[in-house]
């Protein structure tokens, strides 16, 4: 049995995973209308290559990366690109962002691809790594973080560590324990692409022991010889064991101090749908055009898990699971304690949506009001991060954003632990928010001060510099005008003194 460790802090939520867990995995309608978002990740958004009229096919890619910390975009299902405009998309803001708008034709004709399918262990990881980057990949676990930059070992030979996450922590949501049942096979298939392009010498895949059938069917689907190179751990179930920093922990008793990254310990962690999505790349030829998403909460009736191409309008998704709309008071992607609310049921599914909750009116916190802070010192037990939660909301609320980055505020992973415990119901999470986008909103601005003041600065020197270029052109001048007139006179001179030589030789023949 392998050793495990505790990480600081944690809470014990109720679970909620059984309500969508009750039937396989459902594969979801393909609508009318694909709105593919060109960002559906960290970093530069995609560049479309489509125009408005052009006739696209399933798996096409339609908007490619642009710059290194980026991922493409590919058609969900064939049609014709009928707009390429803002629409809302699934954002904390409320913010709309491009988008690709396909007209599907219900015909799902995919692009042509070749039977031949390469033996991963012959490719070259660099090779392996570039077609994870252009079958779109990203992390599935909500970051959205571009795959393949997490596949490559740097200036290692090779990782130590290859971790699986599988926790999936959040009390709702139950699209990886569907995946690890459904779809044990992929996960493992695409864990050992992974192991191949990392040259890592052992796998371990964590989950939490409310899932045992998830364990079980994963644990079925391995080989012997895959029982040798993988190790399947179950953790206690404690949120947010599902993080990175805190699976870690769990599993290796490593504690990544703050701006370290997991690398940095000879450690890679993936999820398990981005583990599946990258079999799907390699072994089938197939980009990420699809992914499961948790619909569920009191407000549908058929809740559970469905496999959703990219760009479907989440209320297609909800009407097939057929949604009560008088009972939803409210429209949350992801979880309850990570979450953010959907204001525009219109928006598109993206590859961080793992998650679609419906909240009643009876589910929603009565008498929540914000109260002063007692300083009770809960939320420092509760916190994950090992921060001081209290320090960091006096000073985000005073703003005071010096002093929040002197508490660390940035190893804040957003978790809701301390929000969910505070007796005075203080959204301390909020705060967090608010200090770190003011933080970058200073940065950004600091950015454009200091880009000013270098044209300025090079203005400046541009002018001095003309003006010297200026001056010693017309000093040149004036000593080529000078030169010219003493030609001018030698010359003269050399003439006069002819003339008065030849004057004398006439004189002297005489």
């Amino acid at each position: 049995m392998r050793k495990l460790f505790s990480f600081h802090g944690g809470i014990v939520l109720d679970g909620h995973k059984r309500m969508s867990l009750q039937e396989p995995i459902i594969t979801a309608d393909i609508p009318e209308q694909l709105v593919h978002a060109v960002h559906q990740h960290i970093g530069e958004p995609a560049y479309p290559i489509v125009e408005v009229g052009d006739t696209i096919l399933t798996g096409q890619m339609i908007a490619q990366a642009e710059g290194y910390i980026s991922a493409p975009v590919h058609a969900g299902s064939s049609g014709t690109v009928v707009a390429i405009e803002e629409r809302s998309i699934a954002h904390p803001s409320g913010m709309q962002g491009l988008c690709i708008v396909i007209e599907t034709d219900g015909k799902d004709q995919w692009i042509e691809i070749s039977d031949e399918i390469e033996d991963y262990k012959r490719m070259d990881p660099s090779y392996l790594r570039n077609l994870v980057r252009d079958a779109g990949i990203v992390g599935l676990g909500g970051a959205g973080f571009p795959s393949f930059i997490k596949l490559n070992p740097g200036a290692r030979s090779s990782i130590d560590t290859l971790i699986l996450n599988g926790a999936e922590c959040e009390p709702y949501i139950s699209c990886d324990a569907a995946l690890l049942i459904d779809g044990a096979r992929d996960i493992i298939d695409g864990l050992l692409i992974m192991r191949h392009a990392l040259q890592a010498k052992q796998c371990l895949v964590g989950i939490e022991d409310n899932k045992p059938e998830s364990i079980k069917a994963f644990e079925a689907a391995l080989t012997s010889q895959e029982k040798t190179i993988i190790e399947v751990i179950t953790i206690p179930t404690l949120y947010p064991a599902g993080s990175e920093k805190q699976l870690i922990k769990t599993l290796t008793g490593i504690s990544l101090a703050a701006k370290q990254l997991p690398i940095h310990h000879g450690i890679v962690c993936h999820n398990v749908g981005t583990a599946a999505a990258v079999g799907h790349a390699i072994r089938k030829k197939r980009p990420l055009i699809s992914r499961i998403v948790t619909v569920t909460g009191d407000a549908v009736d058929r809740p559970g898990n469905y496999d959703v191409r990219l760009g479907t309008p989440m209320i297609n998704l909800l009407h097939q699971a057929e949604l009560q709309s008088y009972k939803m008071e409210r429209l949350v992607m992801g979880g309850p304690m990570m979450g953010f609310e959907i204001n525009d049921t219109d928006s598109p599914v993206l590859k961080t949506t793992n998650c679609l909750l419906t909240i009643t009116e009876e589910q929603l916190p009565q008498n929540t009001h914000a109260m002063p802070c007692i300083r009770c010192g809960e939320c420092n037990h509760v916190c994950p991060a090992n921060l001081l939660p209290q320090q960091l909301y006096w000073h985000a609320r005073a703003r005071d954003l010096e002093k929040t980055q002197s508490y660390n505020l940035f190893d804040c992973i957003e978790c809701g632990c301390c929000t969910y415990v505070c007796p005075s119901h203080i959204p301390l999470v909020q705060y967090y928010r608010f200090a770190k986008t003011e933080i970058w909103a200073q940065e950004l601005d600091k950015k454009k001060s200091d880009h000013a003041r270098e044209r300025h600065e090079f203005n400046l020197y541009r002018t001095e510099r003309k003006k010297l270029e200026k001056e010693q052109a017309r000093r040149k001048k004036q000593e080529q005008l000078k030169n010219s007139q003493k030609d001018e006179v030698a010359a003269a001179l050399a003439r006069v003194n002819s003339k008065k030589a030849q004057a004398e030789e006439k004189d002297n023949r005489e």
